[in-house]
Order: structure tokens, then C-alpha cells, then sequence
């Protein structure tokens, strides 16, 4: 009776223990952030910027525990369409069909362990490409998983 008695105990405990989750405290349950609203951020919503000519991408991440990687897209606007992520409007050119838009994809690395990162990048816009409306799209991973994202609008235009 004893020996049940003491091998029901140790069952019971080992389901206890079991059941615990040392690692409540370091789960990521939050998304990561991005702050284009500095004085040094670029670009901004409803800029214009040009065939040709390079500019700087520029923002402050950070998150909770650590930052994973990010994205940069750039893609026409030329159907009016929406992501809705800044509440500013700006003033969209007639509707057209793209030529030749310009699309740019490009993924960057985090180095590990940081969990507030100063993104700065360089960014070349053809000079053969379709002038008008465009989005510029930013996605923040964290290491555990969670996106944010940030779409502004812009204008690509010739310099006159």
C-alpha cells in the first residue's frame, strides 16, 4: 500500500511538473515596431522622388526581445489601391496602366541580438520606369515570428 501510495506521489508530481512552462516569461507574444517619424526618417508619406536618382531609406526598429529581418517593397499605384497603415491621404494622379513600373523586392538581416536596430539603406530608382504613384512598403520580423508593416504613399516624377 505504501509503495502505491509513494508511486502515485511521484506520477502526480511528474504531471506537475510537466504541466509548468519555465519559459512563460521569455515568450514573444508582441510585435515588433517601426518609427519612420524621426527627423532623420525617410522617406515620408507623399513625397515626391525621382527617375534616375538614389535616396535613403532610413527608420528605427525595435522590439521586446529581438529583431529578426526586414523587407522593403516599392510597387505601382497606378489602380488606386489601398494598404491603410497612415491615415494621410495624398492627391493620386488619373488612373493608368503600367508600361513599366518600378517593383523592388529586397530583404535585409538583423544582426542577432538586438532588439532596437537604425535601418539605412540606399535605394536606386531606374530611370526608365513609369512616372506616377507608388507604395513603399517596409515589413519588420521579429525573431519569434510577429510582422509589422508600414506602407506610405510616394510619387516618382522627372526633375524638371
Amino acid at each position: 500500500m505504501i509503495n502505491r501510495k509513494i508511486i502515485l506521489y511521484c506520477l502526480v508530481c511528474l504531471f506537475v511538473m510537466g504541466c509548468s512552462n519555465d519559459d512563460d516569461d521569455s515568450q514573444d507574444m508582441e510585435k515588433p515596431s517601426i518609427d519612420m517619424s524621426g527627423s532623420n526618417a525617410f522617406p515620408q508619406n507623399c513625397i515626391i522622388l525621382y527617375r534616375g536618382e538614389s535616396f535613403p531609406f532610413r527608420a528605427v526598429f525595435a522590439d521586446n526581445q529581438e529583431l529578426g529581418n526586414y523587407n522593403i517593397e516599392i510597387h505601382n499605384n497606378f489602380d488606386h489601391h489601398s494598404h491603410s497603415t497612415d491615415d494621410v491621404e495624398c492627391d493620386l494622379e488619373p488612373k493608368k496602366i503600367p508600361v513599366k513600373a518600378f517593383v523592388y523586392n529586397q530583404d535585409f538581416t538583423i544582426p542577432s541580438g538586438q532588439n532596437t536596430y537604425q535601418a539605412n539603406n540606399e535605394i536606386s530608382i531606374p530611370s526608365d520606369i513609369d512616372t506616377g504613384d507608388y507604395h513603399f512598403m517596409v515589413r519588420l520580423t521579429d525573431k519569434a515570428g510577429w510582422q509589422q508593416l508600414k506602407a506610405i504613399s510616394l510619387k516618382i516624377k522627372d526633375r524638371n
